[in-house]
């Protein structure tokens, strides 16, 4: 297994200060030592209207020349919206990412069913007020009509990934998707081989070792991505602790079920990416919330984290 950086870490969206641009970010990788990079796809980072072909290239040369592999985007797209202009430009949104995840030379591109989004309040983000919306919009529609809108539109854009050569990955995220079972239906449903498996252990509500073992054997060789996050901090002892926050207070530890992944994952034969991803409100010091610093500090500790648990773990 490998560990990437993703992108949205990095993105000026959670702690206080600018993004990164592309370019600093794949020096940063290579600095931290993970194995690739993962690359948002909104601004600034990876919007597709942003990144003609010939940009995607030369960012491509520059990752090679630092040992850095673009290994895969990642899309916010939303395909549960009851109007269809907005799941049309949904997928017109995407069908550009495919193309800029082909010109970057990545492999899979990472997909959402249904996403409620973020916003900037002022500068920094929230989940809150995007979050709210999504019941509203959908209050008068079932969950199957949804479930069918997304389908349609997510079988139509795996079409255009094979047209390009792209391998789509559904993630198991929330709000329509609620454990692994629900992306292993929608899977199967599309049937199509341009279309595999993100899942990722943070968002199964079930974190025990039967669970993930159960979800890795079910989704097999069909598995190509994969995310994990939280905050770290290096104990006494030199070994680092993973935490999970939400809301500002600590939750728990992630280092049990982080091992009981690798170990599922491991079973399997998984070898793609572990991407680390610093994506919830952080806290604040001195009434500030951190800034870029702290990001570092986390994106440093995750690759020798996860390094550390893949060499104790996997089989």
């Amino acid at each position: 297994m490998k560990v990437g950086l993703y992108s949205v870490t990095y993105l000026g969206m959670w702690y206080r200060g600018e993004a990164l641009t592309l370019p600093e970010l794949i020096k940063v990788a290579r600095q931290f030592d993970y194995d690739g990079v993962e690359i948002d796809g909104k601004r600034p980072h990876g919007n597709p209207l942003d990144w003609p072909a010939k940009k995607c290239r030369e960012l491509r040369a520059l990752a090679d020349g630092e040992g850095i592999e673009i290994h895969g985007v990642a899309a916010n797209n939303d395909f549960s919206h009851p109007v269809p202009e907005v799941r049309e430009a949904q997928i017109a949104y995407l069908k550009e990412l495919i193309r800029m995840t082909a010109d970057l030379g990545a492999k899979h591109l990472r997909v959402f069913l249904a996403w409620w989004g973020v916003t900037r309040h002022p500068k920094l983000a929230t989940y809150d007020i995007a979050e709210g919306l999504w019941p509203v919009v959908h209050a008068k529609f079932s969950t199957e009509e949804i479930w069918g809108w997304c389908r349609e539109s997510l079988s139509e854009c795996a079409r255009y990934a094979g047209e390009a050569g792209v391998t789509l990955a559904l993630q198991n995220h929330r709000p329509l998707i609620l454990d692994h079972h629900d992306i292993i239906r929608m899977v199967k449903e599309v049937d199509s081989p341009h279309l595999k498996y993100c899942l990722d252990a943070p968002l199964m509500p079930d974190k025990s070792l039967a669970t993930m073992r159960q979800a890795a054997k079910l989704v097999g060789a069909g598995q190509v991505m994969s995310h994990f996050g939280g905050e770290f901090e290096r104990l006494p002892d030199g070994s680092i602790r993973g935490v999970d926050r939400h809301d500002g207070v600590i939750q728990g530890e992630t280092n049990e079920y982080y091992r009981n992944f690798i170990q599922a994952m491991s079973e399997i034969g998984y070898q793609g990416y572990l991407s680390y991803e610093l994506c919830h409100e952080l806290p604040k010091l001195d009434g500030q919330t951190v800034d870029i610093q702290f990001a570092h500090h986390n994106a440093q500790l995750a690759c020798e984290f996860m390094r550390q648990l893949i060499r104790e773990t996997a089989v």
